[in-house]
């Protein structure tokens, strides 16, 4: 009984690892592309407030206008967000989003002031109440992370393109 247990289970993990290697960094995508697309529309459409932040953007954004820190952060999280959905060049797209978030976290959703960890941790948080609110950025770095690291999966532009190139190299 154990044995067939055993061979069913490793039956299971086997079929969920190929599901994986085609759904797992969809399911990524699909999200991230969402959340970088509507914060790109929301620049689009918005006005820009980066005038009043530019202090708090790390070098060397701190440097750039804060009107090309609008257009480079809109364009980026449109651009990216569309070849996430796609699968196309993802890893370049999730580098770039990365430092999108990076910079956004830094300017905007960091605390201001914290004296211990304790402090800090409050700011891990989708609202701020003056603790700052890391929470969800933190969520999109860590989403991004696999996407960077492994690429789009299968189910893409890019695991096309790595197929197609893989078929021409064994033609002799």
């Amino acid at each position: 009984m154990y044995a067939s247990f055993s061979k069913a289970l490793n039956g299971l993990h086997l079929n969920l690892d190929h599901a994986g290697s085609w759904l797992a960094p969809l399911g990524l995508r699909l999200f991230l592309a969402w959340e970088f697309f509507e914060s790109g529309l929301e620049k689009w459409h918005g006005q820009n407030w980066f005038a009043e932040i530019q202090a708090a953007f790390p070098f060397p954004f701190n440097h750039v206008p804060a009107s090309w820190n609008w257009e480079l952060s809109m364009w980026a999280e449109l651009i990216c967000a569309i070849a996430l959905l796609v699968g196309l060049g993802t890893r370049v797209s999730a580098l770039v989003l990365m430092i999108v978030t990076v910079v956004a976290t830094a300017a905007v959703h960091w605390p201001a002031e914290w004296s211990s960890l304790s402090e800090l941790a409050q700011g891990y948080a989708i609202t701020n109440k003056g603790f700052g609110n890391f929470k969800l950025p933190l969520i999109y770095l860590v989403a991004l992370l696999p996407l960077l690291l492994q690429g789009a999966g299968k189910l893409s532009v890019d695991g096309l393109l790595r197929k197609l190139q893989s078929i021409k190299k064994s033609k002799p």
